[in-house]
């Protein structure tokens, strides 16, 4: 058995040979991999990914991640092609063969059934010597000099850099289609991360109680108030504007420093010139501006009018936090 400090050496040969190969990719990106990312661009079609084994993992990948940036893309298993898939194919499609040695029986077989059909071939490889690379008309090199694995076997340096590639790709295309963050949540609307993209303070305001006093009110409704509305803190408002915010931190200071609050009301304990947000600005930059000021409620504003709190609970129930 193999003890600590083996283990440990062996993950950071593992990354050490990997990280080395991937920087080297950068000496393979030259007017080939422009003139594909290009042709993508300007193509009416979709991208089909295909490859067989370990690449076909790397080609799922590489669709999703086309896909969730704005460019169609599908998966096609190379063997499963050969045996009644092609018809996944479309006139104007492109499609990118995977494969490390370019040579694989199936790659064989699926590259003359592509130009049999038009479709124009890239091939992402790290032979660029190969049957894939000598007969694509676009070649994206992924050229490793060994595998992490000790037999130099195992794919897993030259499927992380099939992987980066792909990434290098999708993004190029990203910029060339003017992807936004916009139309990031367009593809992202579930999850943490979409909700990043498009809840909106006004979506988390319609939820809450609408607790206010004005600066006249007795300490003790001030306290009813707080306490009804289950938001641990209030607007003081003057002629329906916002001149003020009590919360429950103010409550309790107020009660350390003073033996008697029967005479007190809210303007003598509120907080002046509350930090407050738009409802129309993002969830996130609420978060941002409560992370900022060390707070945990914002009021939120509709047209310089109050409408409501947006809690730090709120985010955390969306999974923003």
């Amino acid at each position: 058995m193999k003890n600590k400090n083996t283990i440990i050496e062996t993950a950071k040969q593992t990354i050490t040979v990997e990280s080395k190969a991937i920087a080297n990719l950068i000496n393979y990106i030259d007017e080939g991999f422009e003139k594909a990312v290009k042709f993508i661009h300007n193509s009416n079609g979709r991208v089909i990914v295909s490859g067989v084994g370990k690449s076909a993992n790397i080609a799922t990948k590489i669709v999703a991640t086309l896909n969730s940036t704005g460019t169609p893309a599908i998966f096609m298993h190379a063997a499963d092609a050969i045996h009644g898939d092609l018809g996944t194919i479309q006139k104007n499609d492109v499609v990118i063969c995977i494969s490390k040695s370019g040579n694989t029986p199936e790659i064989k077989v699926l590259v003359p059934l592509i130009k049999n059909y038009g479709n124009k071939i890239i091939a992402l490889t790290g032979n660029t010597e190969s049957y894939l690379g000598s007969n694509a008309d676009f070649i994206l090199n992924s050229f490793v000099e060994k595998e992490a694995c000790p037999n130099n076997l195992a794919p897993t340096t030259s499927t992380t850099a099939q992987l980066v590639i792909g990434d290098a790709l999708a993004i190029c295309l990203l910029e060339l289609n003017n992807f936004s963050s916009k139309d990031f949540a367009k593809y992202h609307p579930g999850g943490a991360l979409g909700k990043k993209l498009y809840l909106r303070v006004s979506d988390l305001v319609s939820k809450n109680e609408l607790p206010k006093v004005v600066p006249t009110t007795p300490i003790k409704d001030v306290i009813i108030e707080i306490s009804k509305k289950r938001l641990g803190t209030t607007a003081v408002l003057k002629n329906d504007k916002i001149v003020g915010i009590i919360t429950d931190g103010d409550l309790r200071r107020m009660l350390k420093d003073n033996n008697d609050i029967s005479a007190l009301t809210a303007q003598d304990i509120m907080s002046k010139n509350p930090k407050t947000i738009n409802s129309d600005e993002m969830a996130i930059k609420a978060l941002e501006t409560m992370e900022n000021n060390s707070i945990t409620q914002l009021l939120v504003e509709d047209n310089s009018k109050y409408v409501g709190v947006v809690h730090l609970h709120d985010l955390l129930k969306e999974g923003i936090f």
